[in-house]
């Protein structure tokens, strides 16, 4: 007989045996969630929470979507796994799927198990089909915790592990909040960017450049939607000087910005695409590299030295051809692109006007960012760049205040990002907003006027 099953023995077993990601192991409290469904997920004690996050703004189609869960269901009835060496045909049809969606001649898909594997194989591949070696990152982004992903990433999680011998160069990206070029319109924000990137390359040297990766909107580090003319300038940078155009869809992608890539915002097409996380909600684990023509015929008589026993695994693939089918059918990505424009941006926007915590709000379709601050004059955050402990108390307790009105939100240093599941109605997004409000204020008692 199964044993009765309660938070506190998920807890018990979790502290007992698993080592836990990003985390001091003995200062955490993991949550022991007993189910989900849709925008929700819940405890073993009936506390029921709205998913702001999207757990890691991967499920887009929201939690237990039953189209994909049957898929998955059916697939593994029929064939569990094979080895990619094989022709497969929910393989095939993921793959058409996803190069159905792509802009340009994307239209070869190769299959990893996550966001981190895509950005390994993408600068692998812009690298043997350039000759060169040093890839360029900016310093808002992240990109991956395996060895040339942190490598690139800007945040601080790249900081232990960085050798600064990776080939890796950074540069300053458009934000214009906190502008580094001293901009004061997005016009100026965007020549200067690309004016300090066209430098970054002269002093590197173009010829050494393999790839320019950037996220098509930086997602953990702010949700910075580019400027107009920005990922075109960088795009005609990389055309001037043979650099491949790498932009990383991981979190943007798959309707997460209202669009199926973020990049159609821009009409803008890159020579690689990496994704992963909204490909099928993380309902089994999938990402993968959409690969140019010119890249692809690179690899059509030399092999590609590289590959992973679980690339495009019949599970995974079946439950993003199901997800790929349902966002069509239930037209999801047009509804995050609705919720965004016509409930999430007016409603922060009046959640900024009448906090004194809120210095900017920012963002498309169901992937926006709050900038908190302590001065809306001076624009200080809210606390330190990469505070901890005590630094970090005013974010926490805001974050605490969302978590016990029934709201779990996405924190990351002064920010809390606004990214429910793109399935997310009207009423669900009210009910966030309203919750958001609640919480705020308690982040208004750290501003400068408190």
């Amino acid at each position: 007989m199964t044993p009765h099953v309660t938070g506190a023995t998920v807890k018990a077993a979790d502290r007992a045996h698993v080592f836990h990601s990003w985390s001091a192991q003995a200062l955490i409290d993991p949550l022991a969630v007993a189910g989900a469904e849709g925008s929700y997920f819940w405890d073993y004690d009936g506390n029921r929470f709205l998913d702001f996050s999207s757990q890691l703004v991967n499920t887009n189609i929201g939690h237990q979507h039953p189209k994909v869960v049957a898929a998955v269901q059916e697939q593994a009835a029929r064939l569990c796994t094979l080895a990619p060496g094989f022709a497969v045909d929910v393989r095939s049809e993921a793959a058409r799927l996803i190069a159905e969606r792509t802009p340009g001649d994307l239209d070869k898909i190769f299959f990893t198990n996550g966001g981190a594997e895509a950005v390994e194989n993408a600068v692998r591949m812009a690298r043997l089909h350039t000759g060169r070696q040093k890839v360029l990152s900016a310093y808002r982004s992240y990109h991956g915790a395996t060895a040339a992903a942190i490598n690139l990433t800007g945040d601080p999680r790249r900081w232990p592990s960085d050798t600064a011998s990776a080939g890796v160069v950074h540069f300053w990206g458009p934000f214009l909040y906190r502008s580094p070029f001293h901009a004061t319109t997005e016009q100026e924000e965007c020549e200067r960017a690309l004016a300090h990137l066209a430098d970054t390359i002269a002093f590197e040297g173009p010829a050494s450049i393999a790839a320019i990766i950037l996220e098509s909107v930086p997602g953990t580090a702010g949700i910075m939607t580019p400027p107009p003319g920005y990922l075109a300038g960088v795009r005609e940078l990389c055309d001037r000087y043979g650099i491949v155009f790498i932009l990383d869809e991981v979190m943007s992608g798959f309707g997460r910005t209202g669009k199926w890539f973020a990049a159609e915002h821009w009409d803008v097409t890159p020579d690689l695409i990496t994704f992963a996380k909204g490909v099928n909600s993380g309902y089994v684990p999938l990402g993968g590299v959409a690969i140019s023509a010119a890249i692809a015929e690179t690899f059509a008589t030399r092999p590609y030295p590289g590959g992973l026993t679980y690339s495009g695994h019949p599970l995974a693939c079946a439950a993003a051809v199901a997800t790929i089918n349902a966002m069509e059918e239930e037209d999801i990505v047009g509804n995050a692109a609705r919720i965004g424009a016509e409930v999430i941006a007016p409603g922060l926007a009046d959640l900024a006007e009448r906090h004194p915590s809120v210095g900017e709000v920012r963002g498309l379709g169901v992937f926006w960012a709050l900038e908190l601050v302590r001065d809306k004059e001076t624009r200080e955050p809210l606390v330190p760049y990469n505070a901890s402990g005590a630094d970090n108390a005013p974010m926490a307790a805001f974050a605490a205040a969302c978590k016990a009105s029934g709201l779990w939100p996405f924190v990351n240093m002064n920010r809390t990002h606004v990214v429910p599941p793109c399935t997310v109605t009207e009423a669900e997004a009210k009910e966030g907003l309203a919750l958001l409000d609640e919480a705020l204020t308690v982040a208004d008692r750290h501003t400068a006027g408190a």
